[in-house]
């Protein structure tokens, strides 16, 4: 696929089919009327070139030279009006984009965020992963509201760092990929000389692991042997020479999640799907395993990590248990006998963390999208006042202080990107110790979701997440609807990010559906999606679709649907089925068809995907994959569609998106292709995050509010 070139015809054509909207409904608000900070200067360090002679129509897409020969090109000449396309970015069909969208997101892509990701042993400091130039990369923050420190400084991101138990801090683990391909390698890092030293062969895929409780060893996962199976492998990082293979598993769900407080066990994970699993331990010293949860009898049963206990005796975890919600239970590693350790609520304990001594509980809990933190005491399981007043959001990243005061956690929320915040548990007071940039807009301007629901084909009731354009922009608003992945995941309350702007500066409303398949709901709810009920949940969709036609706020006439990863499946398939419903669909890393996509994504997560999609290499179940596969009715998606993709996806390969903009040009139907040579499933990189989202901004504009 050759990189864009265009005609200085298209250029002027497409300045006038992209002109910014003019604002509605009276005077804008900040984040509207403000001038947006200037360019950086590497924006215009670069030109786009355009071929003379060619015409093309923007709603089209730009005409190409593929297929010619240099010798036969036009005359290349430079146009400053446009945008460059970075080295990194290949394109096809994507039209020249002005600088002035550049100017208008502005702001809107200068938000960063944070995360906590580990304390100091033996300080009142942390770790936080946070992007200061093109990735997020870790940091050392010494107080609430401190300086940020760098301490790694690579292209690629770093995933997370965790320190040594017991240890004086002088060293830290920490794991990262390359372009996005998910095969991270771990690394030691030196504070005193700020060097790093790989651990793991450079090649496979591997976990960063867990601690033994002396920081001696660490216990981490890698695919070195087979490719596909995530065996376990103890290594003491101080010496890299010590790195053994401890135990072969089958399968690419098995995790190490707990080290028992004597060293001898360490406890394990056998993860098959988000509706079933089972807990191991694992000896130390012989390499021995059992099984510790129970064996289901009346279908799966899912479990989310676990712990052992003070005395090493009982293992810790949350399980849909004889519920239809996850809670935290109590696992006698003998009997295998179970027993509530915190009653069942009617919402998912979604997050989980004890103090080092065992002796004190957190959990958060996922009301409907929004967190709620509890505090219990151990092993008695009687819950703590938390008189502190709890900023609300989403909180993520649960993390206790060494000396078991200080609670650390992620939060983020609708006028908040995630920053790390810790709970003083005796002092009942929470403070923020970094405080994420959001490109100096008002953040109180943002605006927060509400919770909605609506009946699809069979009376069911479906949530979502509505969040509605300032009121200056008057009349019938134009409607994004934004599906998430997974299948099992959720849309929750957090912060959005640059999608702020569409609601801010273009009066555009956005929807986040959790469709049937969902997690948050109860477990009955996560399996209606399951195999041959894969399109109940684009039915949904439908439902939604008929939702907002009764609005009278909302256009059902102007509605772009946009999903990444399964979110991009069901983007696909809902323009298949709703193609004269929907203005234009945008596929960020999506699945085009569940065979080929079950064929070719890595090996270790082949058997996980079958779980929720069916085996393709069963006949009648390949026959029904086949059938509903976006990719066969192609000639349905009438309506223009956008499609991103990372080069080196692990998960849903380049070859998903490939085919299907194969496909779709020879439908007649307009169809954009945007493709990073450095990135994998989503952008991570700054830059690419921009042109991205640039591109994406004029195809809103040419399709969903242009005529």
């Amino acid at each position: 696929m050759l990189r864009r070139r265009t005609t200085l015809a298209a250029f002027a054509l497409l300045c006038v089919a992209c002109d910014p909207p003019p604002k509605q409904g009276g005077p804008p608000q900040r984040g509207a009327d403000e001038e947006l900070p200037p360019l950086p200067a590497d924006h215009d360090a670069k030109a786009v070139t355009a071929s003379a002679g060619e015409a093309a129509d923007p709603t089209k897409g730009a005409a190409t030279d593929e297929g010619k020969g240099d010798a036969d090109a036009p005359a290349e000449v430079v146009d400053d009006r446009f945008l460059a396309v970075p080295d990194s970015v290949v394109v096809d069909g994507v039209p020249p984009i002005p600088k002035e969208i550049a100017h208008e997101v502005g702001a809107y892509a200068e938000a960063r965020s944070a995360s906590f990701t580990a304390w100091h042993p033996a300080a009142d400091a942390m770790l936080v992963l946070t992007r200061f130039a093109e990735t997020p990369q870790v940091h050392e923050v010494r107080a609430p509201g401190g300086a940020r420190h760098q301490l790694t400084f690579f292209e690629d991101r770093v995933l997370g760092a965790s320190f040594a138990p017991k240890s004086d801090g002088s060293f830290f683990v920490f794991a990262k990929d390359v372009g996005g391909d998910e095969y991270a390698q771990n690394w030691r890092f030196d504070r005193a000389t700020g060097r790093a030293t790989l651990l793991t062969d450079g090649e496979s895929k591997n976990s960063l692991g867990v601690w033994a409780p002396d920081g001696g060893q660490m216990v981490y996962t890698s695919t070195r042997r087979s490719g596909k199976d995530n065996d376990f492998y103890i290594i003491d990082p101080r010496d890299p020479a010590t790195d053994r293979l401890f135990a072969e598993n089958d399968g690419g769900g098995w995790w190490p999640v707990d080290w028992s407080r004597d060293g001898a066990k360490i406890l394990a994970l056998d993860y098959k799907s988000v509706n079933e699993g089972a807990l191991w331990t694992f000896d130390v010293a012989t390499g021995e395993r059992a099984q510790v949860t129970p064996p289901a009898l009346t279908g799966p049963v899912a479990w989310g990590g676990g712990v052992f206990t003070a005395d090493g005796k009982g293992v810790l975890s949350t399980s849909d248990w004889k519920s239809e919600y996850r809670h935290i239970v109590r696992v006698d590693v003998d009997s295998h006998e179970v027993t509530d350790v915190v009653p069942a609520v009617s919402w998912d304990m979604s997050s989980y963390v004890v103090t080092e001594d065992r002796s004190r509980l957190a959990v958060a809990v996922n009301e409907n999208g929004f967190s709620k933190l509890h505090l219990y005491d151990l092993p008695s399981g009687r819950e703590r006042p938390l008189k502190a007043e709890m900023p609300k959001g989403r909180i993520m990243s649960l993390g206790w202080h060494p000396g078991g005061q200080l609670l650390a956690f992620t939060l983020s929320s609708a006028r908040s990107p995630s920053d790390a915040y810790v709970l003083d548990t005796k002092a009942q007071k929470v403070t923020r110790w970094t405080s994420s940039e959001v490109g100096g807009l008002d953040p109180s301007a943002f605006a927060e979701p509400e919770a909605i629901t609506w009946k699809s084909f069979d009376e069911r009731e479906i949530p979502g997440l509505y969040y509605r354009p300032p009121a200056r922009f008057e009349g019938k608003r134009p409607l994004m609807i934004l599906i998430h992945g997974g299948p099992e995941s959720q849309a929750r309350a957090g912060f959005i990010t640059r999608l702020n702007y569409y609601l801010s500066e273009l009066g555009i409303a956005i929807i986040y559906p959790n469709v049937r398949g969902s997690t948050g709901y109860g477990k009955s709810y996560t399996r209606l999606d399951n195999g041959l009920l894969r399109e109940d949940s684009v039915k949904d969709i439908g439902a939604l679709l008929d939702w907002v036609a009764e609005q009278p706020e909302l256009d059902k006439d102007r509605v772009m649907i946009m999903g990444g990863s399964y979110g991009g499946y069901m983007t696909l398939a809902s323009a298949v089925h709703y193609a004269d419903r929907i203005r234009c669909a945008v596929d960020i890393v999506g699945i085009s068809n569940f065979v080929s996509f079950l064929e070719n994504t890595k090996p270790y997560r082949q058997d996980l995907r079958r779980a929720e999609y069916g085996d393709e290499r069963l006949p009648e179940m390949r026959a029904f994959l086949e059938s509903i596969a976006p990719l066969a009715h192609a000639d349905k998606i009438q309506r223009p569609l956008f499609v991103i993709q990372g080069r080196n996806d692990p998960r849903v390969p380049a070859s998903e998106a490939e085919q299907i903009v194969a496909t779709m040009k020879g439908t007649g139907t307009p169809v954009w292709y945007l493709e990073a040579k450095d990135e994998g499933h989503g952008f991570k990189k700054k830059s690419n995050q921009d042109f991205q989202m640039y591109a994406t901004v004029l195809f809103v504009k040419t399709f969903l509010l242009g005529d």
